[in-house]
């Protein structure tokens, strides 16, 4: 008897995770609509912020799991990318760096680690890998040196990013607390 109930609590468990990733993976869609177009093609958008907010809320392995959803999804084709995109050729597109850069990123941010402003520190360090792919990806594809794409690119949004990073942090905070007690009223 009290096997079966382990294997519920498991069941429910995994159940709760699946439907917390497929709902932040949603959540990183919508926002990554919420767009204004670039002349470089690098829209400013409020996908960090999303990606970040999955990585504190979900932590580094359901977070992770949440953004490959999003980035499989985009690849097959469901237009979840920026400007209601989807398919391989945004992976493989101007932005596409980015894109597979939220994968460090999204983990670093869900590191569980108790200092808060550690945790802060990680999530600026994710997005800093994210912006290095991002500019790597995009310089190699226009052949400019790594130097002008950061410029073009990169810079121009790591202020707003940050700001991101540091909002979703609190956000998360939050949310954690909600959630929480929605769990501990069952």
């Amino acid at each position: 008897m009290k096997e079966n109930v382990n294997e519920n609590a498991k069941a429910r468990l995994k159940t709760s995770d699946l439907v917390m990733i497929a709902l932040f993976a949603a959540i990183v869609a919508v926002f990554s609509q919420i767009a204004i177009p670039m002349p470089t093609q690098v829209s400013v958008t409020l996908q960090t912020f999303a990606v970040a907010l999955c990585g504190y809320s979900l932590g580094a392995k359901k977070g992770t799991a949440a953004i490959l959803v999003y980035i499989l999804l985009g690849a097959i084709g469901i237009p979840v990318f920026t400007g209601f995109k989807g398919g391989i050729a945004c992976i493989a597109s101007f932005t596409g760096g980015f894109i597979y850069g939220f994968l460090p990123f999204v983990f670093l941010c869900g590191v569980s680690i108790k200092s808060k402003p550690l945790r802060i520190v990680l999530g600026f360090f994710g997005l800093l890998v994210c912006h290095l792919l991002g500019t790597l990806h995009y310089s190699l594809l226009t052949s400019n040196g790594f130097i002008a794409s950061f410029l073009l690119v990169s810079a121009p949004y790591l202020i707003k990013d940050f700001i991101s990073v540091t909002l979703a942090f609190f956000a998360s905070i939050a949310i954690t607390k909600a959630t929480g007690r929605l769990t501990a009223s069952r």
